[in-house]
């Protein structure tokens, strides 16, 4: 195993992900981590990983100095990189800011084995290592950073000031693999035969007792309800539409859990309602709490109505471990993006027990599983959908229009993706729409209308992400259509923007 001490980078989970990936156990655990308790965990490597802080602010977070001497290699990312240097006796200073690809002049080395000589690497950070530690040794450098990556090979400690975590560092699967190679770790993790072993679990846990979950139709809450079913009988899943969904979701969700056998599917139509309470709401981490609360009242209360007719007594949820952690907050030194209104919000007051089949896996390896579970692969690799829905891709306030006309106009979007193949190759695909109005031509006559914001982007994690190239054909295709198809809209732009700097999604 390999812990990975989350400096609150946000891409501290792909961290994890990758070693994984590697056949590796790897688990997050917070800054605050003694030597004590990684001595009890017994690891074989401990990675530190970046951070949005400085080392010599005065709130910094630390690393206990016995880690370092327990004889366990350590790696440093970015940060990590940084507090290993400043905790060990080198030199930080602010200064010699990069952001994006550089370029990486490798040295022979045990953490670079099998690197060129130059490589491109990913790289965001304010502070550098200006000196190292006595016995340590550059091993990589920038243009703007001339100690990008340093060595103590008797001491087993590593340090690189980029990230071979994220996908644009060309060879970091190589880096990571050698730190594993250094570790001697076993590769031996692989959720093959899991989905038997969860099922098991579940029967153990649950027995014959009734379950309740709310699922939505995305990967998640599918690989978990099909995982509860398998194990009982008894479980009801329960779809609540707030009005913020895509077209034809309700038919289509319903239809997906009529064809995977689930005798127990409930349908419930609070649009109005969460409608209602969104009128006048333009800042975007209060529309996602008023749609989290809402959510919770309108599942109680099914809940309430359930529990009276059968027993009911436990809560079914697809929680996944960037969920769980997060919500711990494991990760509270992490800067704050935005709000989870599906993440450890439903009450105590329930009194129901949690089952969360899929807490210990991560967005790839639940696919992974779906795929043993024998669910198609459509329905796997269905495009990521937010918990509160349209409402953060309509910006500003929320209203009946905006929702039909950005529903139209993502169905069209979506439809023309799927028509060219180019849905399969994208991560993620959907339109959003803008608050401001734009002059158009309809027929002879002026019009003013919305505009609407195309976004798709290629990436393998979400944690970064590159916008997709689409054919302008493709693009001229689905602007047409949706000018001329969708009432009060009289302009579509494509969003040619990478995460970072943005996100994904625009709210």
């Amino acid at each position: 195993m390999i812990i990975v001490v989350d400096y609150g980078s946000q891409v501290s989970h792909l961290i994890a992900r990758r070693i994984r990936s590697l056949g590796v156990y790897a688990e997050l655990v917070p800054p605050s981590i003694t030597a004590e308790k990684i001595r009890k965990m017994n690891p074989e490597g401990i990675i530190l990983s970046g951070g949005p802080k400085s080392v010599y602010e005065k709130d910094a977070f630390k690393v206990d100095r016995r880690i370092l001497g327990l004889g366990i290699p350590v790696l440093g990312i970015c940060y990590g990189h940084q507090l290993l240097a400043h905790t060990l006796g080198g030199k930080v200073i602010p200064g010699s800011k990069e952001y994006g690809k550089e370029i990486l002049s490798a040295k022979k080395s045990q953490l670079l084995k099998g690197l060129g000589k130059h490589e491109q690497v990913w790289v965001s950070h304010g502070d550098s290592v200006v000196k190292l530690p006595e016995g340590y040794e550059a091993v990589g450098s920038t243009d703007d950073c001339k100690i990008a990556a340093f060595e103590n090979t008797r001491k087993r400690i590593y340090g690189v000031q980029f990230h071979p975590e994220v996908q644009h560092t060309t060879n970091g699967m190589k880096i990571l693999d050698n730190f594993i190679e250094i570790c001697g770790d076993k590769r031996d993790y692989s959720i093959k035969g899991l989905d038997r072993k969860i099922v098991a679990e579940i029967k153990k846990a649950v027995g014959k007792e009734a379950l309740i979950m709310g699922v939505s139709g995305g990967v998640d809450s599918l690989v978990a309800s099909v995982l509860i079913k398998r194990a009982t009988p008894n479980l009801y899943c329960v779809f609540v539409d707030h009005g913020l969904i895509r077209k034809k979701e309700q038919e289509e969700v319903a239809e997906l859990y009529k064809n995977l056998g689930f005798s127990h599917f409930l349908m419930i139509d609070a649009s109005m309602l969460f409608i209602s309470r969104l009128k006048g709401v333009a800042d975007p981490e209060k529309k996602r709490k008023i749609i989290g609360k809402t959510f919770i009242e309108v599942f109680e209360k099914k809940v309430d109505e359930l529990k009276k007719r059968h027993h009911i007594r436990f809560l079914g949820q697809g929680t996944i471990y960037p969920d769980r952690i997060e919500s711990a907050k494991s990760s509270e030194q992490a800067a704050v993006i935005k709000t989870h209104h599906n993440v450890g919000g439903l009450p105590d007051k329930m009194k129901l027990r949690l089952v969360e089949p899929l807490k210990d896996l991560y967005k790839d390896e639940v696919r992974e599983l779906g795929k043993l579970l024998g669910i198609k692969k459509e329905l796997l690799w269905r495009h990521p959908f937010p918990g509160p829905g349209l409402a953060v891709r309509i910006l500003g306030e929320v209203t009946p229009e905006r929702v039909n006309i950005l529903r139209e106009a993502d169905a069209i979007f979506t439809e023309e993706l799927k028509k060219s193949g180019y849905y399969n190759k994208t991560w993620q695909a959907f339109a959003a729409l803008l608050p401001v109005k734009a002059v158009g031509v309809m027929g002879d006559a002026r019009a003013y209308g919305y505009i609407i914001a195309l976004r798709a982007v290629t990436s393998t994690d979400a944690m970064t992400a590159d916008w997709a190239r689409l054919p302008d054909e493709l693009l001229e295709r689905i602007s047409a259509r949706i000018t001329k198809k969708v009432r009060g809209v009289t302009r579509v732009v494509y969003d040619i923007t990478q995460k970072p700097p943005a996100t994904i999604e625009y709210e």
